[in-house]
C-alpha cells in the first residue's frame, strides 16, 4: 500500500496528513508547534506522531507554507540589495535602502540601449555584501532580452557568493517597477524557503523515505522542490492556496468561499467549479504589488496568535504575531510565576511593547548590524522570557519601546503576549494549552479596560469574528466600500447580508467562531472534518499546472514579411520566416511544459497541453501578424492508484 504525505508549516503549527493513494482517504493527521529559527524540530515532531510503517511507504511528499507570507506581512524579512539597470520609472518608494541605479538596459525589441556599467555593479556588490543576505536584479526590458541581468547576476555571485535573483526569471510581463519589487521579495524569501525545504529534505532522508518532493504554488498548482527553491516568490501564498484546495476536497464543494484562520493571518479566497479564482493582476503582499500569478485573496494580519493589547481603554489586535501566554506557560517552566509577579505598568506608558502581559526572549537568529541601544537590550536577553520591567533593571534604565520593535523586525527577538487563542482558553472554547496563564493575562488586561475577564475575552472573540466577516464580505463584494459593509455589520441598519455560496472554515480552533459569523451574516457555514489540517490536505491535492507565454513580433514594421523575434522565458530568438518562428515557439512552449511536469512526477497521458494563440493586425494588413501571443498551458493530474 502506498501513501502520500502532505506537510504545511504555518506561523504557529506545522501540520501533517497521510492520504492513501488507492482511494484518496485520509488515514492519519498530526499537529506540532512550528519551531524558530529552524523549522526542522517542528517537522520532526509532527512526523514523529505518524505511524513509521505508513511513512516507510510514502512515495510522494507535497508541502505548503505561510512562513514566507508571514515574513512579508510582519516586515521581518532578510535584508536585500536591489540593482536596477537602465531607466527605471519609480512609481513609489523602493522596499530597501540598499539600491543601485546602473547604466544599461534594452529597448522593446531587445536591442541594447546603453552598455552595462559592470564596474558600478562590482563596487556596489562589494560595498553591501556584509549588510545583505541576497541581491535582486531588474533590468529595463529584460523580458525582451535578459542579457544584462544575467551578466550582473553572475558577477555578483562571483564576488559575494550570495544568491542573486533576476526579474525576467519571475515574470514575462511588462512593468519594470513591479518586476523589480517581485525580484526583491523573491530574494528576501530565499533564505527562509531554502531553510524550510532543506529541513523537510533532511528529515525524510533520515527516515529512509524515498519520495518525490513537491511544493504548492500560490495559484494552487504544484511545482518540483528545485523550482520552488529558485523562485520562492511563487510560493508566498502557497499556504492560502493549500487551504482553498484542501477546503474544497474536505467539504466536497467545488464552489465555495474559504476562510482560513492561521496563527498570523486570516486568508479569504474562493473556488468555482473546482478551479481556484485567480487574480487578474499580480499578487499584492504587504502592500507591494508583484507580477506573480496567484489566487484571488483577501488577507488580514489577524490570526489566532495576533498580539492583543490595550491603550487608552481601547482594544487592539495585531498585526504582530506573538507566542500565546497559554503556550509559553507550557514551554517555559517558570513563566507562570513570572506572569503573576510582573508589576502593572503605568497607564501613561502603555503601548504595543509595554503591556502587563508582554515578554521578550532571544529568537536564535544571528545578529547583524546593531545600534548601541539594540545591542544593550539584546545582550541581556536569553532563552528565558523577560518582562520589560526586568529588562529595565538589567540595563539600568527604561528600555525604549521602539528599540524592542526594531529587534523584533530584525527577527532577533521573539515576543510573548495575550492572543485570541488565550481568549478562547478563558471562554472554554479551546483548551489545548495552559488555561491558567490565559486567565491571569485576561485579568490583567481587563482591569485596564475596566471590564471583567469574561467580558474582555468575549470582546476579543467578537472583534476577531467581525474582522473575518468584514474581510469575507469585502472579498465577495468587490468594489463596495469597506466602510459601507462595516456599517451594516455593526447593526446600524435593519439589514443583514445573505450569501449565495457556502462558506468553509479552516484552522485549529475555528469552530469557536462559527456561531459568531452566522450571527453577522445569513450563510451556510461549514467546518469539515479534518479542518484543523486542511492546508496539509491541500498541499497534496493540488494539480500540476504550468503556463508559458511566448511573444512573436516582426523585427521591423518597415519589412514585416521577414525577420521575426521570439521572446520567451529562456531568452530572445531570431527567425527569417514567420512560420519558422511560430513552429519553434510552439515546440519550445511544449518542451518547457514537459520539463516542468517531469519535475512534478507527471508525464504522458497524465498531462494535457493546450495552446491559445492571439494575434494582432490592423485592418487591411496583408502580412504576418504584427504580434502573436502564444499561451501554452499544461495541466497534470495525479490519479489515485492501488499501491
Amino acid at each position: 500500500m502506498h501513501y502520500s504525505l502532505g506537510i504545511d508549516a504555518g506561523g504557529t503549527y506545522t501540520d501533517a496528513v497521510l492520504i492513501r493513494d488507492s482511494d484518496g482517504a485520509i488515514i492519519a493527521s498530526n499537529k506540532a508547534l512550528t519551531t524558530y529559527p529552524d523549522p526542522l524540530t517542528g517537522i520532526k515532531n509532527v512526523l514523529n506522531g505518524l505511524e513509521p510503517e505508513h511513512l516507510e511507504n510514502v512515495k510522494l511528499v507535497s508541502v505548503s507554507t505561510t512562513l514566507s507570507t508571514n515574513t512579508i506581512l510582519e516586515g521581518t524579512g532578510f535584508p536585500v540589495a536591489l540593482i536596477l539597470i537602465g531607466d527605471h520609472p519609480l512609481e513609489k518608494e523602493l522596499p530597501t535602502k540598499h539600491v543601485l541605479f546602473a547604466a544599461g538596459g534594452h529597448n522593446h525589441n531587445g536591442e541594447e540601449n546603453v552598455p552595462l556599467d559592470l564596474e558600478a555593479i562590482e563596487k556596489f556588490a562589494l560595498k553591501v555584501k556584509g549588510k545583505v543576505s541576497a541581491f535582486a536584479i531588474s533590468s529595463y526590458f529584460s523580458t525582451r532580452n535578459p542579457e544584462h541581468e544575467l551578466k550582473a547576476r553572475d558577477r555578483v555571485l562571483e564576488l559575494t557568493g550570495l544568491p542573486a535573483v533576476c526579474g525576467h526569471e519571475l515574470s514575462q510581463e511588462l512593468g519594470a517597477y513591479e518586476r523589480a519589487v517581485t525580484a526583491f521579495l523573491n530574494a528576501q524569501l530565499i533564505p527562509i524557503t531554502r531553510q524550510f525545504a532543506q529541513s523537510i529534505i533532511t528529515d525524510i532522508k533520515e527516515r529512509g523515505i524515498n519520495a518525490r518532493l513537491l511544493m504548492l504554488k500560490c495559484d494552487g498548482s504544484v511545482v518540483g522542490i528545485r523550482d520552488a527553491l529558485q523562485k520562492p516568490i511563487e510560493t508566498i501564498f502557497s499556504g492560502p492556496a493549500a487551504s482553498l484546495v484542501g477546503a474544497s476536497y474536505l467539504s466536497g464543494l467545488e464552489t465555495c468561499a474559504v476562510v482560513d484562520v492561521g496563527g498570523t493571518s486570516t486568508d479569504i479566497s474562493s473556488i468555482c467549479g473546482g478551479v481556484p479564482d485567480l487574480s487578474d493582476e499580480g499578487a499584492v503582499v504587504g502592500g507591494w504589488k508583484t507580477r506573480v500569478r496567484a489566487i484571488k485573496m483577501e488577507t488580514t494580519a489577524m490570526g489566532g496568535d495576533s498580539h492583543v493589547w490595550t491603550m487608552n481603554r481601547e482594544l487592539f489586535i495585531g498585526p504582530r504575531r506573538v507566542i500565546p501566554l497559554s503556550v509559553a506557560a507550557m514551554q517555559y517552566p517558570d513563566f507562570l510565576n513570572m506572569l503573576k509577579r510582573t508589576p502593572m505598568p503605568a497607564r501613561e506608558d502603555l503601548c504595543e511593547n509595554v503591556q502587563p502581559t508582554k515578554f521578550f526572549l532571544r529568537s536564535g537568529y544571528p545578529a547583524g548590524e546593531l545600534s548601541v541601544s539594540e545591542a544593550e537590550i539584546l545582550n541581556v536577553l536569553g532563552d528565558e522570557p523577560l518582562s520589560i520591567d526586568e529588562i529595565g533593571k538589567l540595563i539600568k534604565k527604561d528600555p525604549i519601546p521602539q528599540t524592542l520593535d526594531s529587534l523584533i523586525k530584525k527577527r532577533l527577538v521573539q515576543a510573548i503576549g495575550f492572543t485570541p487563542t488565550d481568549a478562547l482558553h478563558v471562554l472554554g472554547d479551546y483548551t489545548d494549552w495552559n488555561e491558567e496563564a490565559s486567565r491571569i493575562g485576561a485579568e490583567r488586561l481587563s482591569r485596564l479596560m475596566r471590564m471583567t475577564p469574561h467580558e474582555f475575552c468575549t470582546a476579543v472573540k467578537k472583534q476577531v469574528a467581525m474582522s473575518m466577516t468584514l474581510h469575507l464580505l469585502s472579498y465577495i463584494l468587490a468594489g463596495v466600500p469597506e466602510t459601507a459593509v462595516e456599517k451594516i455589520l455593526d447593526g446600524n441598519y435593519p439589514a443583514k447580508f445573505k450569501l449565495g455560496i457556502p462558506i468553509v472554515l479552516l484552522g485549529g480552533p475555528v469552530r469557536a467562531y462559527r456561531e459568531e459569523i452566522k450571527e453577522l451574516i445569513d450563510a451556510e457555514v461549514q467546518v469539515p472534518e479534518h479542518a484543523e489540517v486542511g492546508n496539509a490536505v491541500g498541499a497534496l491535492v493540488g494539480k500540476g499546472i504550468k503556463r508559458v507565454e511566448i511573444l512573436i513580433r516582426p523585427e521591423s514594421l518597415m519589412s514585416p514579411d521577414k525577420g521575426f523575434l521570439v521572446f520567451s522565458p529562456t531568452g530572445r530568438l531570431k527567425f527569417e520566416i514567420y512560420t519558422d518562428a511560430l513552429d519553434t515557439a510552439t515546440a519550445l512552449g511544449k518542451k518547457l511544459i514537459g520539463d516542468y511536469m517531469k519535475d512534478c512526477g507527471l508525464s504522458g497521458p497524465q498531462v494535457e497541453i493546450s495552446i491559445e494563440k492571439k494575434t494582432i493586425s490592423p485592418d487591411g494588413w496583408n502580412h504576418p501578424p504584427m504580434e502573436t501571443k502564444l499561451m501554452v498551458m499544461g495541466v497534470g493530474i495525479r490519479e489515485a492508484k492501488e499501491g
